[in-house]
């Protein structure tokens, strides 16, 4: 972030003394500021604004949706509990979005500003209109109104709906505010970085724990009414509390519903408090950090060198190779999100399984489907640093040397993932009789997916952008779409014998033979594996000069 315009600059009085710059001259300043960022953003690739233009049109509709289902909601009966609880689940959200996503909004950082003669009281009304700005206020405008419409049913519910509104705005976007003061040092740093890659797997899960829930919620055919023990409790937590003023006014209960937007009041004042007090500390004392992780750092590699896996690793390119692959997944952000995302998903997919009632023992297919799709753009995973690799191959044996290293570090991961998840969905799902069958064709998939994700690295290769959260450089999404679509149906055809041999076991009635798919299995992906790598090696040594090329884009 650039530092503001002259109009943003301490103003002079007449004797030439600089003042600093009131609430009400900074506000507009800085609401300028953010949507120049937006504005100069969307310039820099086509891509990226009609990504944005297309993400704001489905968010707008999607909020329409919502404030419609709202409203149709207004005469069922226990829909006050919904209301209550949908405010308690968005003001979760705005509390955990600064944690997971620290650069989704570059105004978030106080830091930025801690060279201007800037007070922290006007600078927080300015921060704080300026969040009002975007789409995820829009959004809780959209919520909050529809909640309220759907529990007015007098003109004094009407009259606390339009505070309750207010004070459920403010509340969620002053919870994100200081939450991400309060972390700035954490989440502008490196393991703050790292944190962000729990993300996708944060959202992975409570999708699929609302899923759960949704099910249970009308599967039990209780309806709305299953809410009210939940909505007892939360509505005395702001801003829940808002808006169950609103439906304590309908029910005549006054003195409850004020009690209510007084609960929400108190908390906007503690945040806002709060806020105040830590945006003072981030912008009046040093920031010692860095220092402390450098020390760390520094400790950690004495401590760590020539150590632990490194001696377990066979030497030369393959321990070298294997070393580093494994450190990336661990300490690049970018292939830890990728990692934890393939690891969690691979584990959801049987637990929620499970938690449903149904399933069985196949769904630990999605252990090996996940994890294998983790060789895919092996080089593009490099980002700019892949030219110190590429200098290192000039034969079709290094490169297979280098492929085939890649694919060791994947197993040391994936064999054992896949043996934990397929040995706790026949524990948990059954049937044990099937278990030779999914654990051998589990190894046989991935073994596919590593042979065709070695020649997708090669035919496919596309860039990793290091310094923002897109995972694909402008204008090489769909070269990432279709390696990953051709890949996937090539594994499916390496995979055919493997399917065969089982379909054909099966309808033998060879059952006492079933076995057999465990260590056949085994040695078919080991071998599928090492021959797509053998392919793909010499095809490595004749296109490095377009694959760097490919890699080093965005």
């Amino acid at each position: 972030m650039t530092a503001p315009s002259a109009s943003a600059a301490p103003a002079r009085t007449p004797s030439g003394d600089r003042h600093t710059a009131s609430g009400a001259s900074l506000t507009p300043v800085l609401v300028r500021l953010k949507l120049s960022l937006l504005r100069n953003g969307l310039r820099q690739s086509t891509g990226r604004a009609v990504a944005y233009v297309a993400s704001l049109v489905l968010s707008l509709l999607f909020a329409a949706a919502v404030l419609l289902g709202l409203v149709a909601l207004r005469d069922v009966e226990h829909a006050g509990a919904l209301g209550v609880l949908l405010a308690a689940i968005l003001a979760l959200g705005w509390a955990a979005m600064p944690l997971f996503f620290p650069s989704a909004d570059e105004t978030l950082d106080p830091t930025r500003l801690v060279m201007l003669p800037l007070r922290p009281r006007p600078l927080i009304v300015s921060l704080l209109v300026t969040s009002l700005v975007g789409i995820g206020p829009v959004f809780t405008l959209a919520l909050a109104v529809g909640s309220v419409i759907m529990m007015a049913h007098s003109a004094g519910a009407a009259v606390v709906g339009v505070l309750a509104v207010v004070l459920v705005v403010l509340v969620c976007v002053a919870l994100a505010r200081a939450v991400a003061t309060a972390n700035v040092r954490l989440l502008t740093s490196r393991r703050g970085r790292d944190l962000a890659v729990l993300s996708g797997l944060f959202v992975a899960i409570g999708g699929q724990g609302v899923n759960i829930g949704t099910q249970k919620l009308f599967g039990s055919g209780a309806g709305l009414s299953a809410l009210e023990s939940t909505s007892d409790i939360l509505r005395w937590v702001p801003p829940a509390s808002a808006v169950d003023a609103v439906r304590a006014a309908s029910e005549g209960s006054y003195g409850r519903a004020v009690l209510g937007l007084a609960l929400a009041a108190a908390a906007l004042g503690l945040l806002l408090w709060w806020w105040s007090r830590t945006l003072t500390t981030v912008m009046t004392s040093p920031d010692s950090s860095t220092l402390q992780a450098v020390e760390q750092d520094s400790a950690r590699k004495r401590r760590s060198s020539g150590g632990g896996l490194q001696r377990l690793l066979p030497e030369g390119r393959t321990g070298t190779v294997v070393l580093r692959m494994l450190r990336y997944a661990w300490r690049d952000p970018k292939s830890k999100m990728s990692w934890a995302m393939a690891i969690g998903v691979g584990l959801l997919v049987p637990v929620v399984s499970a938690l449903q009632g149904g399933g069985s023992i196949y769904t630990a297919f999605s252990a090996p489907a996940l994890l294998g799709m983790q060789m895919y753009n092996q080089f593009g995973q490099d980002t700019s640093a892949f030219w110190m690799v590429a200098s290192t191959i000039s034969t079709p044996r290094d490169a297979f040397v280098e492929l085939r290293a890649r694919g060791l570090g994947l197993a040391l991961v994936g064999v054992p993932f896949v043996t934990l998840v397929v040995v706790g969905a026949a524990a948990v799902l059954g049937p044990w009789s099937a278990f030779f069958d999914v654990y051998g064709m589990s190894l046989a998939l991935l073994g596919a997916l590593v042979a065709t994700g070695a020649m997708a690295s090669v035919v496919f290769p596309y860039s990793i952008p290091s310094e923002s959260n897109k995972n694909i450089a402008a204008g090489q999404g769909a070269v990432a779409w279709f390696s990953l679509l051709a890949g996937m149906l090539a594994s499916g055809v390496l995979a055919a014998p493997m399917i065969g041999l089982m379909v054909w076991l099966h309808v033998a009635g060879l059952h006492s033979l079933l076995w057999l798919l465990l260590p056949v299995g085994a040695a078919y992906g080991v071998g599928i594996a090492l021959l797509g790598m053998r392919v793909a090696a010499p095809r490595v040594a004749a296109r490095l000069p377009e694959i760097l090329v490919a890699v080093s884009k965005g």
